[in-house]
């Protein structure tokens, strides 16, 4: 079946890199950032939807449902990032958000072919991950067009899940089908079709907003500290602790013990330092008010 690209944008020939392969390597490096710097400003056209996906996903996530990922070649990758990052910098769950990629974890290092371009092997693997009503399904494609996500979008709406879709081309396929359309056109590529640079660069971006956003939603962060990282490795136990002194404005010896006492969790050493409470009151103030710091705190009137 022959595919006609010619009106996709990410297929579109940039004409300030027409000649990139005559120029310096500094000259043609300065043509990729000066592209580059044009991302983020098509971001920032799109932050109201992306903000509707925000409250979708946290909307979820207190109905103890999932946020997932799909998504093929480069796009699927940067689902796979963005979600396995999660449990780490934010102790979540890690079947909380998961991530798929077409033809499975052998396309995370190299393309499988044609898995792309098979509609029901985005249902098959929904289906394989017990996909459910309340679950909400971000499908990413840079062209928007991909059958593998349109395969997926579709039979997650047939169940009545919720529907983002991420892509750099207006008007495309997969927003057609679902609820919330995220579509930062970010125009050519410095290199006809090679939508893994510019286009990739702004899915990541709008991932790296989902899921902050949705854990900043979820009382996962305490000013701007990560208050429920989890320390996997020594950089990761000093991390801890700087918080602790950050956010409690204690010292090193003090933040120190709290997390002993606490087993290694920020949030409950925070609220025992600052509110002069034992382990097990801190847990239960924090039990009480859903995770979130500040409201445990203001019940006793402390920071």
């Amino acid at each position: 079946m022959k595919i006609d690209l010619s009106a996709l944008t990410t297929e579109g020939r940039n004409s300030h890199s027409a000649h990139i392969d005559m120029l310096s390597t500094e000259a043609m490096l300065r043509v990729i950032n000066n592209e580059d710097q044009k991302v983020a400003l098509a971001v920032e056209k799109v932050i109201p939807a992306i903000s509707q996906a925000v409250d979708l996903i946290v909307a979820a996530f207190r109905k103890n449902a999932r946020l997932v990922y799909c998504g093929a070649g480069t796009s699927g990758r940067l689902g796979i990032l963005d979600a396995s990052e999660c449990p780490p910098t934010y102790g979540t769950p890690r079947e909380q958000v998961v991530a798929l990629i077409a033809g499975g974890h052998q396309a995370i290092l190299q393309a499988v072919e044609n898995a792309e371009d098979n509609e029901s092997l985005g249902q098959q693997d929904l289906n394989n991950i017990h996909f459910t009503a309340d679950d909400v399904l971000v499908g990413i494609a840079a062209s928007g067009r991909t059958p593998y996500v349109m395969g997926a979008l579709q039979h997650a709406k047939s169940l009545g899940a919720r529907t983002i879709a991420l892509t750099c081309n207006e008007g495309s396929a997969i927003t057609q089908i679902a609820d919330i359309a995220i579509t930062p056109v970010v125009g050519a590529e410095v290199i006809t079709g090679s939508s893994r640079l510019k286009a990739g660069t702004a899915q990541k971006l709008v991932l790296n907003m989902l899921t902050t956003g949705a854990m900043i939603r979820s009382g996962k962060v305490y000013g701007n500290l990560m208050v429920d990282v989890e320390a996997t490795n020594m950089k990761l136990v000093q991390r801890q602790i700087n918080i602790v002194m950050q956010a409690a404005e204690c010292d090193q010896q003090t933040a120190s013990q709290a997390l002993q006492a606490s087993d290694g969790h920020c949030k409950t050493a925070i609220v025992m330092v600052l509110a002069n409470l034992t382990y097990e009151q801190a847990r239960a103030r924090l039990e009480k008010y859903d995770g979130f710091i500040r409201p445990a705190l203001a019940q006793e009137g402390a920071r």
